[in-house]
Parts: structure tokens; sequence; C-alpha cells
């Protein structure tokens, strides 16, 4: 005969079953949580240290002294995506150091002159101007807003420093006419300073849609992963909610 007493048994009992269900089904999707926000950590790090490999890649090839023709370098585009990818210590540092070294052991070993001089700040100037303009953008910009930055990171850089020696060179008269002749042809027996212009647009837009794609790429094929890996765990957590709202 059922007695009162082991039907309220019965009732406890499965009520403390669906109870375990519901704590196991809380604590697996917890668990899946915390993963979640360990792989997009392990992620980004990932992403960073790849930036970081391929941009010295790209710059220590450009800096090979006669390798390519000149204002054809990866430095412009090196400062302005340092500036979108990187973190801010990084952003500022990486860049700026990495030329700093490379300057002084050209200077020193190469162009036998002064490690340093005050011609250099210039550059530096118009470095640290990419820099900051690359800060306007992040990672998750479209390639085509980061390739543009890129080429208007080149011409801040021609600017700057062709302002500059505008002003300083005595060759250059200081009016409107000296400025665009500075600009545009250059000072007379030397190589025309649009050339010069051609080669910093041309190289600042290419290591840059260069290393942005690489990263975008990187990022999609790393996405596909995840959701590859993440269908097979729907299923046993669909199986457990059925089982607990049975």
């Amino acid at each position: 005969m059922f007695s009162l007493g082991s039907g309220v048994q019965c009732a406890k009992f499965s009520i403390l079953s669906r109870a375990s269900a519901a704590l196991d089904t809380s604590a697996t999707r917890l668990s899946a949580r915390c993963v979640g926000v360990l792989s997009v950590a392990l992620k980004e790090k990932t992403n960073l240290w790849l930036a970081v490999a391929l941009m010295l890649l790209a710059f220590a090839l450009t800096r090979l002294p006669d390798l390519l023709p000149l204002n054809f370098s990866a430095a412009y585009a090196l400062a302005f995506c340092a500036g979108a990818y990187f973190p801010r210590y990084l952003a500022w540092g990486l860049p700026l150091g990495v030329m700093l070294v490379t300057d002084i052991l050209l200077n020193v070993y190469y162009y036998h002159v002064p490690a340093v001089g005050a011609y250099m700040l210039t550059s530096y100037l118009a470095y640290a101007a990419i820099i900051w303009l690359g800060r306007r953008f992040t990672a998750k910009s479209s390639w085509l807003k980061l390739t543009g930055g890129g080429l208007l990171g080149a011409i801040l850089f021609y600017l700057v420093t062709n302002t500059v020696s505008w002003w300083q060179n005595p060759a250059y008269a200081k009016t409107v006419a000296g400025w665009i002749q500075a600009l545009t042809i250059g000072e007379p027996g030397y190589p025309p300073t649009w050339t010069f212009f051609r080669n910093s647009l041309l190289s600042g837009g290419l290591f840059t849609g260069l290393f942005a794609g690489a990263m975008k790429l990187s990022e999609r094929k790393e996405a596909e992963k995840e959701e590859a890996e993440a269908e097979p765990e729907k299923e046993p957590e669909d199986a457990q909610a059925e089982e607990s709202g049975a």
C-alpha cells in the first residue's frame, strides 16, 4: 500500500534531483563562460605578438641600405599600425625605440657619422604625429580605412619633413612659391622631391595594406576555428537542458 510518508520522500528526491541537475547545468555554463573569457584573452595576446613580429620583419627588410628606393620604407606603416593595434605603452615605445636603435647603428657603422644629430628630431616628430594619427583608428576598423590611414600618415610625414627642410634650407625662398618648390622639384642639382613623395605614398599604403590584411585574415581564421569547435559542445548542453526540464 502506498503511504503518505513514502510519497513525500519521493517528492523530496525528485526536487533534489532537479535542483542538482540545474546546478550542474549552471556550473557547466559558468565554466564555458570562463573558458571563453580566457580564450579571448589568449587570442588577443597571440594577435598582438603576431602584429609585433610582422612589423619588425617588414621594418628590418626595408631598413637595409640600398635595398629599396629612397623613402620607400615600412617605417610609416610601422608607426601608423602601432598606433592602431597596440596598447598605449607599446604603440609609442616599439616604433620609436626600434627606429632609434636602427638609426644609431646605421649612422655609426654604415654612414660613419655621429650616432645622433639634431636633424633626426624632425623625423621623430613626424613619426610621433603618425602614431597619434594611428591612435584615432582601431584594429576593428575596416581594411579600407586602415589602408587609407596609412596613406594619410605617409602624406603627413612628407609634409612635415619637407616643410621643415624648406624653413631651414637657405636654398629655398621663404615664400609660398619656395615652399611649393620644396614639395615638388626640390633643390637644384638633386632628385626632385616629388619622387620621394611618390615612394612614401606607395610604401605607406602597401605595407599598411599588407599588415592590416594579414591581421584581418588571421582573425577570420581564428573565428572560424572557434565556431567549428563550439558546435559539438551545443548538443550536450541542449540535452542537459531537456533533462532538467523533464
